[in-house]
């Protein structure tokens, strides 16, 4: 049996965990109502496009009031939101940008602490480079669709 040869490996390690760290404060800030600093983790004309928005939510102003009124609504709802992203496959493009691919995850949890699976969703970012922020990324582009089952299945 002849052996083959292995594809040439790219070590991503750093790259990984640098999107990793990015998404941990991203997540922490959008879940905590922290808005604005929230939104600034996007590039000025980044955009946001998720299942029930009727256009691309484009820039941090329009950002950061889309979660200011979300998080109210939920807040008088007495819920929480907590975003989870895994699996996280991130490539870097030629161009210095980073497409990310994951899936997420946002966890509802009442007044009481009980938690439900509230949503499942892949999730597409494009990371521009952005070496005066504190993780060093921005998104440029998300891209959020429902996690269904393929037809057929």
């Amino acid at each position: 049996m002849a052996m083959t040869a292995l594809p040439e490996i790219t070590d991503t390690s750093a790259l990984y965990l640098s999107v990793q760290q990015f998404y941990a404060r991203h997540m922490h800030l959008l879940d905590s109502g922290r808005a604005r600093e929230w939104a600034d983790t996007f590039a000025p004309d980044g955009t946001f496009t998720a299942p029930g928005l009727d256009a691309p939510v484009r820039g941090r102003e329009a950002l950061a009031t889309a979660v200011e009124q979300t998080h109210a609504r939920l807040a008088a709802s007495g819920e929480t939101h907590r975003h989870w992203h895994g699996m996280v496959w991130a490539t870097p493009a030629a161009d210095g940008t980073a497409h990310v691919k994951c899936y997420g995850m946002v966890i509802a949890v009442t007044a009481d602490g009980t938690p439900r699976l509230h949503r499942h969703c892949l999730c597409e970012d494009v990371l521009v480079p952005a070496p005066a922020e504190p993780e060093g990324w921005l998104v440029q582009s998300r891209h959020v669709t429902p996690d269904a089952a393929p037809a057929g299945h």
